[in-house]
C-alpha cells in the first residue's frame, strides 16, 4: 500500500515569536526531524510551508506548497499534490520534531489493518473540568479521555472524502470522525512534544537526543 505523507509547517509561531520549522534543535532544522521520521515510512513527502517559503527546494521532500489560511486549508493543499495511487496518507505536523519512526510506523499499521484512520494517544493524568465562563458545569472522567498527538495516518478515501468538504477542525481526525469513519488510537509517547513556545525546546532537544 503506497503511503504518502504531508507535513504541515505553514503557521506563523505567533507564540513562539518566529517560524518554529526553521529553529534549530540537536543541530538540524526542526523541519528536517519530521522529514527523516516521516521517511521511515513514506514513499513521498509532501511539505507544506508559508507562502513565502514555498518557492524552495526542501531536502527529502518530494514536493513543497505554500499553505491555507487555517490549518485544514494547508492539509488540503498538501493533499492535492499526493498522487491519486497513494493508499494511506499520513499528516504530521512540523512541531513536533520528536515523533520516531516507530509512531510512524504504528499509525500506518494501523490503517494497513483497516482502520479510517489512527492516531497516537498518552493519557490524561490531570482533573478535567467543562466550564461556562468561570462557573464549573461538570466534571469529566479522564479514564475516558486522552490526549492527540500526531503523526495522523488514514486511508486516502476517508481522508479526501473528509477534506472534501471543506470543513476546519484542530486536526484531521476529527473530520474523518464527522464523516463516521473509524478512527483508532494507538500508544503515543510522552516524548513527542509539541514545539509551542521557545521554552519548548530545551525538553525537545533532550527527547530527540
Amino acid at each position: 500500500m503506497a503511503v504518502w505523507v504531508v507535513i504541515v509547517a505553514a503557521g506563523r509561531g505567533e507564540r513562539f515569536g518566529g517560524p518554529k520549522h526553521l529553529e534549530l534543535l540537536a543541530g538540524r532544522r526542526v523541519l528536517d526531524w519530521s522529514i527523516g521520521a516521516a521517511r521511515s515510512v513514506a514513499d513521498g513527502v509532501v511539505v507544506v510551508l508559508p507562502a513565502g517559503e514555498a518557492d524552495r527546494d526542501e531536502p527529502g521532500a518530494d514536493a513543497v506548497v505554500a499553505g491555507g489560511a487555517t490549518r485544514s486549508a494547508s492539509v488540503r493543499a498538501g493533499l492535492a499534490l499526493v498522487p491519486d495511487d497513494a493508499e494511506v496518507i499520513v499528516v504530521h505536523d512540523a512541531a513536533r520534531p520528536a515523533a520516531s519512526a516507530d509512531l510512524f510506523r504504528a499509525v500506518v499499521a494501523a490503517v494497513r489493518a483497516g482502520a479510517s484512520g489512527a492516531v497516537p494517544a498518552v493519557p490524561v493524568t490531570d482533573t478535567v473540568k467543562l466550564v461556562e465562563g468561570d462557573r464549573v458545569v461538570e466534571t469529566l472522567a479522564r479514564d475516558r479521555l486522552v490526549f492527540v498527538q500526531t503523526p495522523q495516518a488514514f486511508a486516502a478515501t476517508a481522508l479526501r472524502a473528509a477534506h472534501a468538504t471543506a470543513s476546519d477542525a484542530t486536526d484531521d481526525a476529527a473530520l474523518v470522525e464527522r464523516l463516521g469513519g473509524t478512527v483508532v488510537v494507538v500508544a503515543g509517547d510522552s516524548r513527542n512534544l509539541k514545539l509551542t513556545e521557545p521554552a519548548d525546546l530545551a525538553r525537545l532537544e533532550q527527547a530527540v537526543r
